[in-house]
């Protein structure tokens, strides 16, 4: 890297956030990686995102660096992330100008923002449109090259304050430079030689090839990345490593599958399960309080699950909680948790409500891929081998499978075989690897037997659909 090359530093989340304005889930890896990123490369500086910044212990020292001496910074204050905000309020107050503010459009700007010009962008949740990705490239370059030519403040500190900026002396900030960049490395930390960034990348690759126990491994070497020194865990851990690490502990089943349930759920506490709003939090304790349950620990786990499937369901009204909520609740029907023929009764009715939903969650889902997908956008990519292109046809498509299971899951609970039948075929045909199949098998087993024990409970008061 050249010396004298300029820098931006990109301050944001990283990972999967919650946005909890909407409750929806953000990738923010694939907005720094398709929308800024490329952008910065292609003007000619170096692009750094906080978990790439090679360090031993604290981030601190190395990111009041960054923010001071970077030529621009980037801050994508997207799911109102409280770090990011900081971060941007810390960069305002020590540099006049060069600072360009950025998020997804659904976000409602906090008041003191309102004044700011804040360039948004569309984001999918799981992926960002190529036609945005073309979109928001295009606008970010126009945005970087009016911010490095201006005369004029954009921080909102120098521009109604009459302030000299902060300057480091020489020896004190070659002294910074030296700390920041010591390699301590103790049996208990991460390789200072891989940055954060590195390991999540290898972690989620891992996920990916359901290497779950290389992927436990490296979120755990991650949660250690940046954690103060005795600091007796008093820092907040990040939501995102518990979430993954949670995941891979669960489904790693190590040293066996109940104890590695009971292990995901103790991390899980770790990021107040009890109180947290976010989604993708409650919904993977949901699925380790049924697996608790089938495990036979018992009808508390049953009645948890159920508690974590409502509020993803109530947060986030999508298809994968409301499916997996009303399947709770046949569980729930023929369990002894239900006193009264009524609560049964009360249970079936609503599950069967829930999977009429999902069916309309998935028929909005499955126009908004097809529509996507025959854009002439996508087709230009794809009939070119852009990289991106390909990479959202794939996850399009992955999609399309999962709406498809959803489906079949939702019209065989509601009695439609025939339409359940024809969801499975259609699913089918999309390339997909078995054990995506093999979950709905499992799955459909499960809601037969539970079917039969309600109609022995409850006398067979609810007819199957017909039409």
């Amino acid at each position: 890297m050249n010396e004298n090359q300029k820098r931006c530093f990109v301050v944001m989340g990283f990972g999967t956030k919650t946005d909890f304005a909407t409750g929806r889930k953000l990738d923010l890896n694939k907005s720094y990686r398709l929308l800024i990123k490329p952008v910065i490369e292609e003007k000619g500086l170096v692009c750094i995102r906080a978990d790439e910044i090679m360090h031993s212990g604290a981030i601190d020292v190395p990111m009041y660096m960054e923010l001071l001496r970077a030529d621009v910074v980037i801050a994508d204050i997207s799911t109102a992330n409280p770090n990011a905000l900081y971060e941007l309020g810390v960069r305002h107050a020590l540099r006049p100008r060069t600072t360009i503010v950025i998020s997804e459009n659904k976000m409602p700007y906090p008041f003191d923002l309102n004044h700011i010009k804040i360039t948004s962008y569309a984001h999918l949740g799981d992926a960002i449109d190529y036609e945005e990705v073309e979109r928001f490239r295009k606008v970010l370059k126009e945005t970087l090259d009016d911010v490095l030519n201006a005369d004029q403040p954009d921080s909102p500190v120098y521009t109604f304050l009459q302030l000299i900026p902060p300057s480091l002396k020489e020896q004190i900030e070659q002294a910074v430079h030296e700390r920041s960049h010591q390699a301590t490395v103790t049996d208990d930390a991460a390789d200072a030689s891989q940055t954060l960034a590195v390991i999540t990348d290898q972690a989620e690759d891992a996920l990916a090839i359901n290497d779950f126990v290389t992927a436990k491994t490296l979120f755990q070497s991650a949660m250690l990345i940046g954690r103060p020194e005795n600091d007796n865990n008093k820092a907040a851990p990040n939501p995102y490593l518990v979430h993954r690490l949670a995941l891979a502990t669960y489904k790693a089943k190590l040293p066996d599958e109940v104890t590695a349930l009971k292990n995901a759920l103790k991390l899980l506490d770790e990021i107040d399960l009890t109180h947290t709003n976010d989604t993708e939090t409650v919904a993977l304790a949901g699925a380790i309080e049924k697996r608790l349950y089938e495990n036979g620990g018992g009808e508390e786990h049953l009645s948890n699950g159920i508690l974590f499937y409502q509020r993803g369901y109530y947060l986030l009204h999508n298809r994968y909680h409301a499916i997996n909520l009303a399947f709770m609740l046949d569980y729930r029907a023929q369990s002894s948790l239900c006193k009264t023929k009524d609560e049964r009764i009360a249970d079936m009715v609503n599950a069967r409500r829930i999977r009429e939903d999902v069916l309309v969650l998935c028929n909005k889902d499955q126009s908004e891929i097809i529509a996507r997908q025959q854009s002439a956008k996508m087709q230009e990519g794809l009939q070119k081998s852009d990289a991106y292109s390909i990479s959202q046809h794939k996850t399009d498509t992955e999609q399309m499978f999962w709406i498809l299971i959803n489906k079949a899951e939702a019209y065989f609970g509601l009695g439609n075989l025939p339409a359940y039948e024809t969801a499975v075929k259609e699913a089918a045909e999309i390339e997909h690897e078995k054990w995506m199949m093999d979950s709905l098998k499992e799955q459909i087993n499960k809601l037969s037997k539970i079917q039969q024990m309600q109609q022995m409970l409850a006398g067979n008061v609810l007819q199957p659909v017909t039409a």
